[in-house]
């Protein structure tokens, strides 16, 4: 006898009513993690503007998007199907910065079995928005109170981000490394530039 064919992915499932009652699948962080900004504003930002993936709807919380490496920070800011080409002029306004944890950070998982142990899949990761934000409300509200979570990055899933709650905000600290275009991060911006096949138009003259 054949065996049924398996039906195409529907829409990903909302977090389900149990998942306030089980147990989390959590890391405890303790590396240093990377975020590319605008050199004018302050590194440590806990936005609030349900933009992005894993905003508060309603603005409940505020989070923090970092990058396990710089590499991961490039392409989550530049990232852009289709573009592979960057102004001087506008890699020039982006500083980055180092983020580090006085403690360690409680982070669910949102890689490997973690997703399939919650009921989700990775397009949770990198599907639509308004479905990663009801998660990520729900795992604010979860009684573990988690500091944020722990996933894939959309642009180069074989690196890793972390999005934070502002519950962790007094344990994390920042520091500059100064602009992109920076003599100290020449050899890096050059590198990050050759790995995801990007140009440098210089418009500066």
């Amino acid at each position: 006898m054949a065996l049924p064919k398996r039906a195409r992915p529907g829409p990903h499932p909302d977090p389900p009513a149990s998942l306030l009652s089980s147990a989390l699948p959590i890391l405890h962080i303790t590396s240093s993690w990377f975020r590319i900004h605008r050199c004018q504003y302050e590194p440590l930002y806990f936005g609030r503007t349900g933009e992005n993936r894993f905003d508060a709807p309603g603005g409940e919380y505020g989070i923090l998007y970092c990058a396990g490496d710089a590499h991961c920070a490039f392409i989550e800011t530049f990232g852009d199907p289709g573009r592979h080409v960057l102004t001087a002029s506008h890699v020039a306004e982006r500083c980055l910065s180092r983020i580090e944890a006085a403690r360690p950070l409680a982070v669910v998982d949102l890689t490997g079995p973690g997703l399939a142990r919650l009921g989700a899949d990775e397009r949770l990761c990198a599907g639509d928005h308004a479905l990663a934000q009801r998660w990520a409300l729900a795992l604010w509200t979860h009684p573990s109170h988690p500091d944020g979570l722990y996933y894939r990055a959309r642009h180069d899933p074989s690196r890793f981000c972390l999005a934070l709650y502002d519950r962790a905000a007094d344990a994390v600290r920042a520091s500059h490394q100064g602009s992109l275009l920076a003599p100290s991060n020449t050899a890096l911006l050059a590198d990050m530039l050759e790995v995801y096949n990007f140009g440098l138009i210089d418009d500066t003259a």
